[in-house]
């Protein structure tokens, strides 16, 4: 194979390249290096790092690579041939890096107690600051190809991405109590939250996080559906006030029970109600049932004939006194009665 007398990357039209790997190995003393700006060349002999050279132009000679001394002594009149690998590595910033949460975090909010499934979407930004622990940690993993494109270090890294954004929302609904619904308003703390965690994991491979977004939270229609009708009925029944949601929410038990062969009984055991509760609503129930007043009962006007409240002692049609009367024997009579059907008195 022929020796190479200059060796060089123009790079790709797309920034999606992240390693390049010079496919000729054959070099010799005297061939020159042209790294081009926003590149950093990785001399390679022996599976080891001879050198790293930045953006420059470059002629091999033992000065620069001090481990090709040893071949200097060979005739070729001063071109001596010899095997290495090169390396461009793409030092430019990549600030549209998209990442995203394949499966849903599975959550209980904390404030509608309903069971969501949410999904976060975002945006990162890398550079390499330290090509050398790039190339020992990461690129040694890889299989050998002439470039490897930023796609695979997104597969390297999806792992951690996913994890960290996961637990940092999680603490966020569950520790801090933050509804779903409110958790769009927390997106540029938990960025930063998130970005802290990862940075050192990407440090260690020679990377640094110029930036880290969440720019989206969200989960299902029909997760949204189940929120949204609990606080339409929360409106509904607030506005009576009275605690009359929460009334509400217990009767819906109590109904579930009636068409139940379990009945009630079986209600409070199957749905968890406490035994107090139970005994509370049992009471406040026959307390309905047993007043008049609740149950809305009248009677009849002794003069007039309308309908009137049953402890009404005056009729709002006519004005006559519907209140029982004493006659003086003592014995209780009904209003409008004329004469005591117990001493035939008058009554005046």
């Amino acid at each position: 194979m022929a020796v190479i007398d200059v060796v060089r990357f123009d790079g790709l039209r797309s920034r999606e390249w992240l390693i390049y790997k010079y496919p000729s190995e054959e070099l010799s003393l005297g061939t020159q290096l042209i790294v081009q700006t926003g590149q950093v060349a990785l001399f390679v002999k022996g599976g080891m790092i001879a050198d790293v050279f930045f953006p420059g132009t470059y002629t091999l000679t033992t000065e620069n690579l001090p481990i090709l001394k040893s071949l200097v002594n060979l005739p070729f009149g001063g071109k001596t041939p010899f095997s290495a690998e090169v390396y461009f590595v793409n030092t430019t910033v990549r600030l549209d890096i998209n990442w995203g949460t394949i499966d849903p975090i599975q959550l209980i909010d904390p404030k509608y107690y309903v069971k969501l499934r949410i999904r976060a979407f975002g945006q990162m930004g890398l550079k390499i600051i330290d090509p050398s622990t790039l190339f020992k940690e990461l690129i040694g993993g890889m299989q050998q190809a002439d470039i490897v494109k930023f796609d695979r270090v997104k597969e390297y890294y999806r792992g951690i991405l996913v994890i960290k954004a996961k637990s940092a929302i999680a603490q966020a609904i569950i520790t801090d109590g933050i509804s779903a619904l409110e958790i769009s308003t927390k997106l540029e703390s938990l960025s930063e939250k998130v970005k802290a965690e990862v940075a050192s994991e990407f440090e260690r491979y020679g990377f640094t996080v110029l930036n880290f977004f969440i720019q989206s939270i969200n989960f299902p229609d029909e997760d949204f559906e189940k929120i949204n009708k609990i606080l339409e009925d929360k409106a509904a029944f607030e506005i009576m006030g009275d605690g009359r949601y929460a009334t509400k929410r217990s009767f819906d038990v109590y109904e579930g029970a009636a068409n139940n062969q379990n009945g009630v009984a079986g209600a409070v055991a199957a749905g968890g109600i406490g035994l107090g509760a139970a005994i509370n609503m049992s009471t406040s129930m026959s307390q309905t049932i047993g007043n008049p007043l609740q149950r809305g009962e009248t009677k009849e006007c002794v003069s007039c004939g309308a309908q009137i409240p049953i402890e009404a002692k005056f009729c709002p049609q006519c004005g006559f006194n519907n209140s029982d009367i004493k006659c003086e024997c003592g014995k209780i009579l009904a209003s409008g009665t004329k004469f005591c059907p117990e001493c035939g008195k008058k009554v005046e």
